[in-house]
């Protein structure tokens, strides 16, 4: 089907096609759509990809303070809010530890609910969120043994927590019982024995101490404990 092309810029003859009927003069036109050349598929997958990282990237960007745009509309944008369970953390505009915090407790409700997709998505945004803390505390160090435990299944990162819990307070409750989770995981009683061991000759000194991280953990805490006792130097649940 011709397309009209409006009149030859020549002699005013309306036109069809790429020349003029009457004087020959070529027509100028944009081409159709149905003209257009057609990438083929393998390189629109390719486009398709690249646009795909590239958003990701920026969503990632956008994620963290210190990466956002110095726009005005970037300012005044209203920060993001918790829709539903899929939804992103507002981490905009939190401290450092608030961001781990918010992201660690976010993977942890997932998990207790058995939600692997919020786990998976959320679980490396909060391994993140640690090295960026400002300073590191034994309460940020047992957060993140739990997750390499209970996430990852990483004995071996969550045991050089503890050891590093440890060089702080060498008496640390959280030490021991990091200790003693990842001895019950591994199924290893010689682990978990020591750790029941330990936890109980620090237990009274320890609880004295009144730590607030101890306050925050109480119930966890006194689980452990007599579980503990239950288990004793055989180093086998109750």
């Amino acid at each position: 089907m011709a397309v009209n092309t409006g009149n030859c810029s020549r002699c005013g003859t309306p036109g069809q096609g790429s020349y003029c009927a009457r004087c020959g003069a070529p027509l100028r036109s944009a081409p159709s759509a149905a003209a257009q050349p057609t990438p083929p598929r393998g390189r629109l997958a390719v486009v398709a990809a690249v646009l795909g990282v590239g958003f990701l990237a920026l969503a990632m960007v956008w994620a963290w303070p210190g990466h956002r745009s110095g726009s005005p509309a970037a300012e005044q944008a209203p920060p993001a809010v918790e829709a539903g369970p899929g939804a992103p953390p507002d981490i905009s505009s939190m401290s450092p530890r608030e961001r781990f915090d918010r992201l660690y407790n976010r993977v942890m409700r997932a998990a207790e609910q058995g939600d692997t997709t919020t786990v998976t998505r959320f679980a490396p945004m909060a391994f993140l969120a640690y090295t960026q803390l400002d300073t590191v505390d034994a309460d940020a160090r047992y957060h993140t043994a739990v997750l390499r435990l209970h996430v990852q299944g990483d004995t071996a990162a969550a045991l050089r927590l503890a050891d590093t819990i440890q060089m702080a307070n060498p008496h640390h409750l959280f030490a021991f019982l990091i200790r003693g989770t990842a001895g019950r995981l591994v199924n290893d009683g010689r682990l978990l024995a020591r750790a029941n061991s330990d936890f109980l000759a620090a237990w009274d000194q320890e609880i004295k101490a009144a730590r607030p991280e101890y306050r925050d953990h109480r119930t966890m805490l006194d689980q452990f404990h007599a579980s503990a006792i239950a288990g004793g130097a055989k180093g086998t649940p109750p």
